[in-house]
Formats: C-alpha cells, sequence, structure tokens
C-alpha cells in the first residue's frame, strides 16, 4: 500500500494522524510487525492521545488477522511497557507519539527486551513490507487478552531505592507529568513513599489542555519551575508525554542539563555497585566521565538513541547511562529508560547526602561551561560536517556520531537530526563561560554561514 514513508524513523514510526499515519496505515503495520518477526503473540499498549483507540484497535486488528495473539496492557507510560515487555519476553507495540504534539502517533516497538526495533535493524524492514504487501500467509485468526503488570511495575521500582533512607529527610517535589501517561502510576509509587508531593497535571488527556509534551522547551516547564520556588520543594520533576523521557528542576527553581545529571546519577549508582560501567553520549560535558572515572567506574561513550545505548549496556552489562536528551537507562530495569526510576533515586540522593540538589549542581557549574543543545537549519548537513572537521582539523576529531572535536580546554559535537534538515550543536568549554561563548558564536557562525 502507499504510505508516506517518512513516518518510518531511525527509532520508532511516527507521523501526524490521520494524513501520514491512519487507521489502513497501522493495520499493515501491526500485520508487517507479526510477518517481519514472525511472532505468535505482540504485547501492545497506548499512550493518551485522542488517536489512541483508532490506532490501537487498526493494529491490533492487523496482527491478529496475521494470526498472532495480542496481550493488551492498556494505558501505560512506555517505562511499564518496557517492564512489560521484560517480564513476559514477549515482543510489543507502544502506540505513542512520546513528546510529540498531540495530533501525531505512532509506534515504539520492542523486538525482545532491551533490544528494540530501529531504522537499520527493523524498522525499514516493515516498511518493504508494507509498500510491496510481503505478509506472510495467515493460518489462524488471533484473539486478545487483557493483562495488567502495574502492581509488579510499582513493586520493581521501589524495589530499586532504600525506602527507610527516605525517612531520614522530609523531600517535598512538585512532579509535572503534563496530563501525559505517567500522572496515574506516579500517584500509586509516591503514594507509598515518605514524600511531600505536590502534582501538576497528574490526569491523562490527549487534549493538552495545559502544555506540551516535551519538557526541553521552556514554555513547558516555566510553571514547573515557578512552583517549585513558591512551594519551597528540594526538586521539581518534569515528565515527558509517554515517560520514558525525565527532567529535574532543582531548589532554586534552575532547570539541570540531563548531562549534569547523568553525571550526578552515575557518581551516586557507583556506591551502590563500585567500578561497573557506565555510558552515556557523544554529547554530554566531560562532567560525566571526570566524575565517573573520579569515583572508580568505567565511562563509555556511545551515539545518541536509546536503540545504540541499550544494545551496548546489554552487550558489556553496563550499570547505567543516561543522555543529555533527559534518557536514563537502568541494568536492574532490564537496560531500558525509565522517567520514574531516575525521580526515586534523587530524592534517595538527595536524602542520604543531607544536601540540596543546587549544593550538588555548584561544583560543576563552577567548572564545566555547556552551550547546551543548539539547532541550526542547514539545507546539506553533510558538508557543514566536513568543512568544520577541516576547520578544526588541528583538534582530536571523533565520527562516532556526527563529527567530535576535541581541543585541552573546550571540545563540542555537530550530529544531524534523524528526523529534521537541522544541525545540533553541544559545545563545552572548562576554562571559562568567555570561551565557552566564544568558540560556541565561532562554530555556529561556520555553521551558519
Amino acid at each position: 500500500m502507499q504510505v508516506n514513508p517518512g513516518i518510518f524513523k531511525a527509532y520508532d514510526i511516527r507521523g501526524i494522524y490521520p494524513t501520514d499515519l491512519n487507521e489502513a496505515a497501522a493495520y499493515a503495520i501491526g500485520r508487517a510487525f507479526v510477518t517481519f518477526l514472525k511472532a505468535d503473540t505482540v504485547l501492545v499498549g497506548r499512550d493518551m492521545r485522542t488517536s489512541g483507540p483508532q490506532i490501537f484497535d487498526a493494529v491490533t486488528r492487523g496482527i491478529m488477522d496475521q494470526g498472532a495473539d495480542v496481550v493488551n496492557i492498556g494505558m501505560v507510560s512506555t517505562d511499564q511497557y518496557y517492564f512489560a515487555c521484560a517480564q513476559t519476553k514477549l515482543p510489543g507495540m507502544m502506540v505513542t507519539a512520546s513528546h510529540n504534539p498531540k495530533q501525531y502517533n505512532g509506534f515504539k516497538m520492542v523486538r525482545q527486551m532491551p533490544y528494540l526495533l530501529s531504522g537499520d535493524q527493523g524498522i525499514q524492514d516493515l516498511r518493504r513490507i508494507v509498500e510491496t504487501d510481503d505478509f506472510a500467509p495467515a493460518g489462524r485468526h488471533g484473539s486478545m487478552r487483557e493483562l495488567d503488570l502495574s502492581e509488579q511495575f510499582i513493586e520493581a521500582v521501589l524495589g530499586l531505592i532504600d525506602v527507610e533512607a527516605l525517612k531520614s529527610r522530609p523531600i517535598k517535589v512538585v512532579a509535572d507529568t503534563g496530563n501525559g501517561m505517567v500522572g496515574p502510576i506516579l500517584k500509586r509509587v509516591y503514594a507509598r513513599l515518605p514524600v511531600e508531593l505536590t502534582g501538576l497535571y497528574l490526569d491523562p488527556d490527549g487534549t493538552l489542555p495545559n502544555h506540551g509534551l516535551d519538557p526541553l522547551q521552556p514554555e513547558n516547564r516555566a510553571e514547573l519551575e515557578q512552583r517549585v520556588l513558591s512551594e519551597g520543594a528540594d526538586a521539581g520533576f518534569a515528565f515527558d508525554g509517554d515517560g520514558d523521557r525525565f527532567f529535574t528542576i532543582d531548589d532554586r527553581g534552575q532547570f539541570v542539563a540531563g548531562d549534569y545529571m547523568t553525571a550526578l546519577l552515575g557518581r551516586y549508582l557507583l556506591e551502590k555497585k563500585p567500578g561497573s560501567k557506565i555510558v552515556y553520549d557523544v554529547r554530554a560535558s566531560w562532567a560525566v566521565p571526570d566524575l565517573i572515572s573520579a569515583a572508580g567506574g568505567t565511562p563509555l561513550i556511545e551515539r545518541v538513541g536509546h536503540a545504540f545505548i541499550k544494545r551496548r549496556m546489554a552487550s558489556e552489562q553496563v550499570l547505567f547511562g543516561g543522555e543529555v536528551s533527559g534518557h536514563y537507562y537502568f541494568q536492574d530495569f532490564n537496560y531500558a529508560d525509565s522517567g520514574l526510576i531516575p525521580s526515586l533515586l534523587i530524592m534517595e540522593m538527595l536524602a542520604k547526602s543531607g544536601k540540596k540538589m543546587s549544593e550538588l549542581l555548584t561544583p560543576l557549574e563552577g567548572k564545566y561551561f555547556i552551550s547546551g543543545e543548539i539547532n541550526s537549519t542547514v539545507a546539506d548537513g553533510k558538508a557543514k560536517m566536513a568543512e568544520l572537521a577541516e576547520r578544526y582539523a588541528d583538534g582530536a576529531i571523533e565520527r562516532l556520531d556526527g563529527v567530535s572535536v576535541s581541543y585541552d580546554t573546550w571540545h563540542f559535537n555537530v550530529r544531524g537530526s534523524n528526523t529534521e534538515p537541522l544541525l545540533r550543536l553541544n559545545l563545552e568549554s572548562v576554562a571559562s563561560q568567555a570561551e565557552m561563548e566564544q568558540r560556541r558564536d565561532e562554530v555556529l557562525a561556520i555553521i551558519r554561514g
């Protein structure tokens, strides 16, 4: 069938409903998923988007018409979905478009936890099967049953922290789930903890009446930042739409960069399992490898993207992984990413250290001067990256993901977006804020020139 090839992305399938992704496409993708994996049972969940029921019905009809049974886990967060796939050892399809605007929908697809379908491993195969109607013959018609693993999920995530430690210091947090999928499960988890919770927009609502689903956009976390200050909270927690990404606001009401948080959580987790490996992505601050090494761990650098990080963690038994974009991965959670787990670990870390979040961050802010991710629209990204490599040929150049260039006191990574004609720059100086700004502007002038 004719389907927009642009919906088949590097890590998932995503498009606007009903123009790019409609019931007919979802039905065909369900059939293709069963054909490609030769699956006899598929686990399926969905988020709160208004097109969720239609897409869920279509994809599960495709799965069953193709001869496989469906295990319906209902409306869940993506970390609940990963947990369910791991517990049942089944392949899965999660109907979600993550943090995209409300008119989008899509699929995050698990082959077998922790391995997901990605562009080079399965997603383009699905596209080919759909476009050529190359479905395997179905010998039977599948059936559907429901499964609720939420109680087991709650016990599993609470088992990753020392709940008793939270009693030593009253922790006060504000959590904003943005009418996404995290609210219901967060309420149940936090109800078992001695913490004081102020919840913002905890009820799932696909019309998104309050703000967007991506906490990296400053307007989507502005209210949370204000509430942390007005409530005198120890921290603010922001979750993206489907709950696989997580962000922190410190006690000053300031956004905490994902690489700083990776460094702090990595160092903290090494106290529990000394000598472990910690993986981080090419965009990250030198704070990550520095703190991990100083704590006796082994820092491993990896390409951006959950398919690559999970694969690396599973192959090398890595304890923890963090990405600048707010994905945090845990060996004890099937190498999957979760938004809830880092929120619990941060509360435990604050309780045990007796320090404020700002006190933990101050040493990093005084040494590592980071630009944050800066996007530029560029017609020919590859040509620009080649130009940068030539201009900075006297630096140490790495091509693990895009172009990374390092000097003694500063470094940067430039990589293309997987979905848009953008180049993304992350740059850091360990000399001064002034050097960071000067080098940032210099590199941006080449990118935008």
